[in-house]
């Protein structure tokens, strides 16, 4: 990873770390994603920009690899997703072989402009969400 990339890799998690993830993931309608702590085995959850469309919930990753979730993800693909202020349970796939870029213009704007905008390494994520 470039230097610039790695610069705002650490500058964008660690105002996510402290200052967002703490305030948005309280907002009632605020989209999160439930995911179990590789180590700790404990929940985590982050919010995220995504849509669902049918019985899946669709996002885009910033980081990759490097995202806390994804690497959460890859230990123990179930997950919970909160749309709209209700959970929904699901299993989580991650999609190296999807176009990122073009799937996040199918995504809600706002959030797809900051993941354009901080996005070092972009990822596909789609949660098939159960019945």
């Amino acid at each position: 990873m470039s230097r610039i990339a790695d610069l705002r890799f650490h500058a964008a998690t660690t105002f996510q770390r402290r200052v967002g993830n703490p305030v948005l993931r309280r907002l009632p309608f605020q989209t999160v994603l439930e995911t179990t702590g590789r180590v700790s085995g404990l929940p985590r959850r982050t919010p995220v920009g995504g849509r669902r469309v049918g019985d899946s919930f669709w996002l885009v990753s910033e980081f990759g690899d490097r995202s806390q979730y994804v690497r959460n993800i890859k230990a123990d693909p179930r997950v919970r997703v909160r749309i709209r202020g209700r959970w929904h349970t699901g299993t989580a796939h991650l999609l190296p072989d999807d176009d990122p870029v073009a799937r996040l213009r199918s995504l809600p704007r706002l959030n797809s402009i900051g993941v354009r905008a901080f996005g070092t390494a972009l990822l596909t994520v789609r949660v098939d969400l159960d019945g």
